[in-house]
């Protein structure tokens, strides 16, 4: 009598991977919408549609992952308008400087487009070369090369890195 065992390594593996890697994902995702909430949503449906592929993909799921997760962003961008509009901005200072400044960095990725924050996010925070983001976006490296450097240049020019409200 043949009996089928389906693979135990696989919910272990990915268990594994998830606890390894989510940290990680969500930062991603949190620089992406600029919400905790959303940023959670976003990792878990990411995993959700990847994880039947867990086996198949191999070494390079977190890249399959990141993909499925940009991808998904984009998606919901697309599709959603959630109706918020710019509030005021607190203008008390922070105790903390990095505090201040982190805060500044994420507001002043916010207000970069979509695309333009997807692809500094990629490249300085996750660090992936311009290959391997132009791979997880599904766009050129010239693309990347391009967008990046429009984005730069609109950082270098945001009022929120100026510097001088500190």
């Amino acid at each position: 009598m043949e009996v089928m065992v389906s693979a135990p390594e696989q919910p272990a593996s990915f268990d594994a991977f998830v606890t390894a890697r989510s940290a990680a994902l969500w930062r991603s995702a949190w620089l992406l919408t600029g919400d905790a909430h959303r940023a959670e949503d976003l990792v878990q449906t990411a995993l959700a549609k990847t994880y039947p592929h867990f086996t198949r993909v191999g070494p390079g799921f977190e890249a399959y992952v990141r993909t499925a997760m940009f991808r998904t962003y984009v998606s919901w961008w697309r599709r959603r308008w959630t109706g918020e509009l710019p509030g005021e901005v607190d203008t008390r200072p922070s105790a903390d400087p990095d505090v201040a400044l982190r805060e500044d960095v994420r507001r002043a990725l916010a207000a970069l487009p979509r695309q333009q924050r997807a692809v500094v996010v990629l490249t300085y925070f996750d660090d992936l070369s311009g290959a391997q983001a132009a791979q997880v976006l599904g766009v050129s490296v010239g693309t990347i090369k391009s967008t990046l450097s429009r984005a730069l240049a609109k950082l270098r020019t945001s009022p929120l890195l100026d510097g001088s409200e500190r």
